[in-house]
């Protein structure tokens, strides 16, 4: 394009004498109305044409005349409806709005000028207005300055960024009046070299002011200036292109029909256009290097965005002029932009070209550059910009298939399997559009035929094929769904699917493969969940939507088509697969999705009798609980008494399991004979036929076969001769679970006699019993049964089961005796709270198997959660969540959401008894300390410094409202004060008590008690020192005296902790921030305290402390300001007592002042000390530092390896191709599911309240 001209720094203006404004009515003709400005011939910039003279002079009053800015009245320079108020209200047709200002022009440019000027100003959120007089003598430089001093800094909202109905349009309808302005004036007005002149160094001006603004305003305008101009730009090329055509054709016909004339007058209008042409490509250089150069790179993310999106249009609307590489490479260096914002208007403003398959050739160079970067960008940590990535992909894709190596294409593929949704659907018409959209010259042919000789045959095969190969065979489910927008005629193909599994293959076609074949059921069975249920897989959607009247007619008629279909086809597969239990599973998982009405309107009975057949035949060959439990849910699903197949399916099912009681019943009578060793076979048959009655009880009601006896007596026998094989065990125990369930549903649901309510007591009496005793079992499995299914019970038989009117159960209520819970709680000790090396109950001795591990520690996770839902319901006591909540810190990474989860629950029950129960874990832990090291232990060891730690976490528990934790903080500190002094040291009062430097740890709270709390709790304090305590010094008092000192510091000090620097980061920047104490605050605060003191002490009856004299009166050094403190004056002051009303003994007064004066002494020293330890700790790192906010990780698309910002040392001076190397990094490089899910653990009832 041809070099920028220069642009004028300031408005050429007529010096002629001030325009005067008259008063006239609206829409008038005027004289010279039609009259046209020439396109810079007679109306250079700066002047006027002879059709302008006179009519900006003083006499300008005619009606119509001059004194008229955009058709509107105007006095004093100030419009009654300015061009911004037209365009904020949106209700003109902008095209009016337009053609009237137009008019205006004609009459005098001048004033329509300063008319648009001012509109510009205006739209910025400017309150200033641009005079007559400044447009005149100021240059552009000072017009903008002088609009910057009188900008509303109050407020930093303008138009563009305004919330609110009257600001919502403002933007498209500010769009759209440029648009409309340029479109108006491109026949003669943009050409007069003055109007856009003017306009462009305005723009440009405005665009490199440091107010975001005029910033954001301007840059907006002239990308939309510039949008317009390159539409006018490709029209004039098309007329140029035509008038050339017109031109040669003309030219090359013979001399006898040639007409001179028109050759002339085509040339001249080819010269005409061209020149238009140049004067429109200088005013596109102009905006294109004083705006778009220096603003593409922009602070603010919203004015880069706008420079990307509009050069993404003119790119596609002027490809020939624009798409180059000069430009495209702006694009490329945007995509490695820091906000998502702006690499996702990167995405689709590519999107565009590249859908364009005619563009290909000249994006060539490009694709190569930065096609790394596209595909890393499919990884974003911003979810909207990867899928435009995959999308971009895609169309990459269509364009050219070469361009996309194997590697790039599977970086591609597995986020088919992401957990967010729309990145997966762009992933599966990814998938879908490069293997199974094209099909073979031959498909076409046989277009028409069905089953395995259908075209869809081999894309299924296909389909397969990808699903084993990527090697998560649990994520059928995410696959199907990924692709069930764009292949739904493939995924609901299912006589081709049934086919391949029932036909022979063909001539020459390779059967499947075992593998093949239950990847292909799988796939089948979530290809007809998704029809039927209509809803994406688990983890994949927010909830169930409502569907449409178009999607419940499709829902039906897939059910319809699925019934049809299996009904016949289902017997069939369970023969021929009947012995593999895989693939049984998935096939019996069928029947649930059927429209059983069918049965009876298609006259299908026999198939549902083989059907019936069929699952019985499975039921007796298999052991395998997860096929018995299919077997199970599906005649639960067939027994539906809505239907008339309901009698047929009942004495089917009712048969199987007379046949199943009885000889269960017949088993057990012989297996459990006095006197004779069972062999290996009679257990085996009692367990297979134990695994058969329980699978079955778990969806059916067998309460009418009387299954508690037997398996009492069965539980009892192994109880008493403790050989009993434990899978026996395990299978007797769930199933007596499911018979006392039974019977809890049916006295709950109708009116059940006094009779069966004793009855089911007794039976749940004694089977919590018989739990109890196998909870000390050697076998570890039959002990973690035995403890879920007590925690069930317990839960279940709570105090909750009389809630919604059912007091009429308040016999069953069963409470747990202490017994039970320490054993209980021993459990969890001993089989949760263990190093992962000390698990060895994996299967098959895989515990090397980091996927044994997992489900390993996922099991223990299950029953602490259980555990620990007995605490949050008050099960059992609340005191023994203390064993629990020590382990907080050692085992955060296992299980520190659920320990966390019942922290914030127990608060939410009882404040009080939570922190008692919080200060009692610490205590364990301390006492733990003190036997495994003495009395005399280092106070900087390990072990003592993470009690500390632990403590501090439990302090930031509590969070940052005070007040609703006021009594539970003083309660934590009074049974923490109690504790410490507990134990006297047996060598006299001269020595610390033993349990002295618990203080220590105990002053970890101090930060969470209010101020007035503070001189209470150090009023408590006082109570068990004797005066000899306070005088010394020694190292091992150093507890008391930080403890004192945590009570006596302002109210603002958070930092408590001595030798734990781990907490000084947060809270030293509070300290810096503390406002020193004033007189004028002390006596009230002092008055305060002392009522709560009252109030808490009178609270507490119970509490007997030692008498102790007055405290002496100490002077304090907190209340001077820190600037003015000496290094040798103490920092750490000490609040003055209220006076006691009696007198003081008269001799107190000495031990007063030396007591004084040896205590700011101490305290110098302890300060500087504190200070010396606080500076060694900073460099310390934390587990979790900020444990207050909670953790949240996206497994999915990590954050880390953020691309640094391409942009710096660019010259932006040329127009030449410079593409920098790609310096792209993969942000995350795969999928990882989320096992520690605590939802996955416990219910929506616990986890549904916030930590804060």
């Amino acid at each position: 394009m041809i070099a920028a001209p220069e642009i004028p720094t300031d408005f050429t203006l007529l010096q002629e004498s001030e325009t005067h404004f008259s008063s006239d009515t609206d829409f008038e003709d005027i004289e010279g109305k039609n009259q046209k400005q020439g396109k810079g011939k007679t109306c250079k910039k700066g002047k006027k044409g002879p059709a302008e003279k006179g009519k900006s002079g003083n006499g300008g009053g005619k009606p119509g005349g001059p004194n008229r800015m955009n058709g509107h009245h105007q006095q004093n320079g100030v419009e009654n409806m300015m061009l911004f108020e037209v365009v904020k209200m949106g209700k003109s047709a902008m095209q009016s709005v337009v053609d009237d200002w137009i008019e205006s022009y004609k009459h005098d440019r001048d004033i329509a000028l300063l008319d648009l000027i001012n509109f510009f100003i205006q739209c910025s959120g400017c309150k200033g207005v641009v005079t007559a007089e400044m447009f005149r003598h100021m240059q552009n430089s000072e017009i903008i300055r002088k609009m910057t001093e009188e900008f509303d800094e109050d407020s930093g909202d303008y138009p563009l960024t305004m919330a609110g109905p009257q600001w919502k349009k403002f933007k498209s309808s500010f769009c759209e009046f440029i648009g409309v302005l340029v479109r108006q004036c491109q026949y003669s007005i943009i050409y007069d070299e003055y109007m856009m002149d003017t306009v462009i160094s305005l723009l440009t001006g405005l665009s490199d002011s440091q107010v975001r603004a005029f910033r954001h305003t301007s840059t907006l305008a002239a990308m939309k200036l510039m949008t317009a101009l390159v539409n006018v730009a490709l029209n004039l090329s098309i007329n140029m292109d035509n008038t050339q055509r017109q031109y040669e054709a003309e030219r090359n016909k013979i001399i006898g029909k040639r007409a001179n004339d028109r050759l002339e007058l085509l040339l001249q209008k080819r010269k005409e256009l061209q020149e238009n042409q140049d004067e429109i490509e200088n005013m596109m250089n102009a905006i294109f290097k004083g705006v778009f150069v220096h603003r593409y790179r922009d602070a603010i993310a919203e004015i880069r965005a706008i420079c990307i999106e509009e050069i993404g249009i003119w790119m596609k609307m002027y490809s020939d002029a624009f798409l180059n590489d000069s430009y495209l490479k702006y694009v490329g260096w945007t995509m490695h932009d820091k906000q998502g914002e702006v690499r996702l208007k990167c995405l689709t403003a590519l999107q565009g070209l590249y859908y364009n398959k005619e563009l290909n050739s000249k994006l060539e160079l490009f694709t190569s550059r930065f096609k790394d970067r596209i595909v890393s960008m499919t990884l974003d940590k911003e979810y909207d910009v990867a899928v435009q990535a995959i999308k971009l992909l895609t169309l990459v894709l269509q364009s050219s298939e070469e361009v996309l190596t194997a590697e790039d294409c599977e970086n591609v593929y597995h986020l088919v399997y992401s957990a967010h949704r729309p990145v997966a659907v762009a992933a599966g018409e990814f998938l879908y559009k490069k293997l199974f959209s094209r099909r073979d010259a031959e498909d076409d042919g046989i277009l028409k035929r069905r089953g395995r000789q259908s075209p869809n045959a081999n894309l299924v095969k296909t389909l397969v094929f990808f699903f084993l190969e990527s090697e998560l065979h649990e994520h059928a489910a995410y696959l199907v769904d990924s692709m069930w927008d764009c292949a739904t005629d493939l995924l609901k193909d299912w006589e081709c699917m049934s086919s391949l599994l029932l036909e022979e293959p063909l001539n020459g076609e390779e059967p499947l493969t075992d593998r093949q074949e239950s990847a292909l059921i799988e796939i089948m069975l979530c290809t007809i969940r998704q029809a039927a249920e209509c809803h994406p897989p688990v983890g994949r959607g927010t909830g169930k939507r409502v569907l449409t009247a178009k999607e419940k007619k499709t829902q039906l008629d897939d059910r319809t088509k699925i019934t049809e279909l299996f009904a016949v086809a289902l017997p069939q597969l369970l023969a021929k697969y009947s012995v593999d239990a895989e693939k049984v599973t998935n096939l019996l998982q069928l029947p649930q999705y059927f429209d059983l009405e069918i049965y009876t309107t298609g006259r299908l009975e026999k198939h549902l009798d083989a059907l019936l057949r069929q699952i019985r035949d499975i039921v007796e060959k298999h052991t395998d609980i997860d096929v018995l439990e299919a077997c199970s849910k599906t005649y639960h699903a067939l027994c539906n008494e809505e239907f008339t197949i309901f009698n047929r399916v009942d004495i089917a099912r009712s048969q199987l399991i007379d046949e199943l009681a009885d000889k269960f019943n017949r088993l057990l009578e012989d297996f459990l004979q006095e006197g004779e060793e069972p062999d290996e076979d009679d257990a085996y048959q009692v367990l297979s036929t134990l695994k058969r009655i329980t699978a079955f009880h778990n969806a059916h009601d067998l309460s009418r076969w009387d299954l508690f006896g037997c398996n009492y007596k069965l539980l009892k026998t192994g109880i008493e001769n403790g050989d009993m094989p434990e899978q026996i065990v395990i299978h007797a125990l769930q199933c007596t679970h499911y018979v006392i369930l039974w019977q809890l549903a049916k006295v709950t649901e109708s009116s059940s006699t006094k009779e069966d309510l004793l009855r089911l007591k007794k039976q749940m009496r004694v089977f919590c019993q018989i739990c109890q005793h196998y909870l000390t079992n050697v076998n570890t499995a039959v002990k973690e049964q035995a403890f879920t299914i007590l925690c069930d019970v317990l839960m279940i038989f709570s105090h909750q089961i009389m809630t919604g009117g059912r007091d009429m159960l308040e016999p069953l209520v069963y409470t747990p005796d202490s017994s039970l819970q320490s054993e209980l709680l021993s459990f969890i000790l001993d089989h949760v709270f263990i190093d992962q090396d000390d698990d060895n109950n994996s299967a098959d001795g895989q515990q090397d198997d980091e996927a044994s591990k997992i489900e390993a520690l996922h099991k223990r996770r299950n029953l602490l959660a259980a555990f620990c839902k007995l605490i949050v319901y008050t099960v059992v006591e609340m005191n023994t969540a203390a064993d629990i909540f020590k382990q907080y810190m050692k085992y955060y990474n296992d299980y520190g959401d659920i320990i966390k989860e019942t922290m914030s629950k127990t608060r939410q029950i009882d404040k009080i008894q939570c922190a008692k129960t919080l200060i009692l874990s610490l205590q364990q832990l301390f006492n733990e300390m003190i036997q495994e090291n003495g009395y005399n232990f280092d106070r900087s060891s390990p072990t003592f410094s993470g009690i500390k730690e632990l403590a501090r976490r439990f302090a930031l528990t509590f969070g940052l409202d005070q007040l609703k934790t006021r009594e539970a903080i003083a309660m934590l500190h009074k049974d923490g004060i109690e504790f410490a002094f507990k134990e006297p040291n047996p060598q006299g009062e001269s020595h610390p008590p033993l349990n002295l430097a618990f203080l220590d740890i105990l002053s970890e709270f101090s930060s969470k008690l209010l101020r007035q709390d503070k001189r209470t709790v150090y009023v408590y304090l006082e109570k068990f020192m004797t005066f000899q305590m306070s005088l010394r010094r020694e190292d091992v008092w150093l507890p008391l005296m930080s403890y004192r000192n945590s009570l006596l510091a302002g109210g603002d000090d958070d930092t408590m902790s001595v030798i734990s620097g781990i907490s000084s980061r947060g809270s030293t920047v509070r300290n810096k921030k503390t406002k020193p104490a004033t007189g004028k605050r002390k006596v009230p605060e002092a008055e305060e305290s002392s009522s709560s003191d009252g109030m808490w002490l009178n609270r507490e009856q119970s509490m007997h402390t030692p008498v102790m004299m007055q405290t002496p009166q100490l002077a304090s050094t907190i209340m001077r300001e820190p600037k003015r403190l000496r290094p040798d004056e103490n920092y750490m002051g000490v609040y003055p007592m209220q006076p006691e009303h009696h007198q003081a003994p008269l001799d107190y007064k000495q031990q007063e002042e030396a007591a004084r004066q040896q205590q700011e002494r101490a305290a110098m020293n302890y300060v500087k000390l504190r200070s010396n330890l606080q500076h060694a700790i900073r460099r310390g790192t934390s587990l979790m530092e900020d444990d207050e906010e909670p953790i949240v990780e996206d497994v999915m698309m990590s954050s880390e390896g953020r691309i640094e910002d391409l942009n710096e040392g660019m010259d932006f001076d040329t127009m030449d191709i410079d593409l920098p190397p790609s310096k792209n990094r993969r942000e995350r490089t795969e999928l990882k599911p989320d096992f520690f899910d605590p939802a996955s653990i416990m219910d929506e009832s616990v986890l549904g309240v916030s930590m804060f």
